[in-house]
């Protein structure tokens, strides 16, 4: 039964509503986790790791973020917010465990401030520090993008995470643990949408291809190891994005295929001397998302919120 008099009453539901923001469905996913890092493994390697995934899941989350009172329609706009929470909280997950396998990636603030290190990570570190893939950053353009852009992201990441399960970090074990489960649902919303503009009118049909021709040349960068990937996929840590993409590519066809949607086939987004996000070289997107996202913590360094 509805309760009229609280307009909340549906959403706090921790039997029903669990994956939504005013849900109580919040168990911690590290709880008797061993939090230690693995004798073996290279805690440098380790947080730069950390720092991959976790700033991917950042910046996607900022740009679902920027959907705030400007999606379509009010059910979409609240889940694509919830879907930005979802990479947020493994964002901070990830970050606070860069900081915790190696201090000395967190940027240096006055001994006094109440800065958590994932905090740090977010608001005080410079563009080129970042070490996302440059899919994350590009702008959010009309809906059609948008969707697009949550299909590709949320396939590969997805099959990264069910992989990274089976991590000799246990910590990253439990955050892909958790978070391929919250991005299944990111993949089928994703997909759903693909399919129903892709057959809709010729308006959205439009757009979607205008989307896929936008989005698709930062695809291939996303299967491009760097070298601490590698290296900790053969000490069994870590994920090579390479190992993927026939998988992605399964998916991508099938769901195109029932949208009724071509691949686009052209050149890769261009590098700088073979260098791309993971090496901190970004589009010029990123720049100013960074500079609305950090203004706030930058101006106040020893705010306490």
């Amino acid at each position: 039964m509805i309760d009229h008099d609280n307009a909340y009453g549906g959403l706090v539901d921790a039997d029903e509503h669990g994956r939504w923001a005013f849900g109580t469905d919040f168990e911690d996913p590290l709880a008797g986790v061993d939090t230690t890092v693995p004798a073996d493994a290279d805690p440098v390697a380790l947080a730069r790791y950390c720092l991959m995934l976790g700033d991917d899941a950042l910046i996607a989350a900022q740009r679902f973020a920027q959907w705030a009172a400007r999606a379509p329609e009010l059910e979409q706009e609240v889940a694509l917010l919830n879907i930005g929470l979802d990479l947020l909280g493994q964002a901070r997950l990830l970050l606070a465990r860069a900081a915790a396998a190696d201090p000395g990636c967190v940027p240096a603030l006055p001994a006094s401030s109440p800065v958590p290190a994932e905090d740090a990570l977010a608001f005080f570190r410079a563009e080129r520090e970042f070490r996302c893939v440059r899919l994350v950053e590009i702008g959010n353009g009309d809906f059609a993008r948008t969707i697009v852009r949550s299909l590709i992201f949320s396939t590969w990441r997805l099959a990264v995470l069910e992989r990274l399960r089976d991590s000799r970090d246990p910590v990253l074990a439990a955050v892909a643990d958790k978070g391929a489960k919250e991005l299944t649902y990111h993949r089928d919303h994703a997909a759903r949408w693909t399919v129903t503009l892709g057959c809709g009118t010729t308006e959205s049909r439009r757009r979607m291809r205008e989307a896929l021709e936008f989005v698709w040349p930062y695809v291939s960068e996303l299967f491009v190891p760097a070298a601490v990937e590698r290296t900790l996929a053969a000490a069994g840590i870590a994920v090579d994005p390479s190992a993927v993409r026939t998988e992605f590519d399964d998916i991508l066809r099938q769901v195109l295929h029932a949208a009724e949607l071509d691949a686009p086939e052209g050149a890769a987004a261009g590098t700088l001397a073979g260098r791309a996000g993971r090496d901190g070289v970004h589009t010029e997107a990123l720049g100013p998302l960074l500079a609305e996202m950090q203004c706030v913590a930058r101006a106040h360094p020893d705010g306490r919120w």
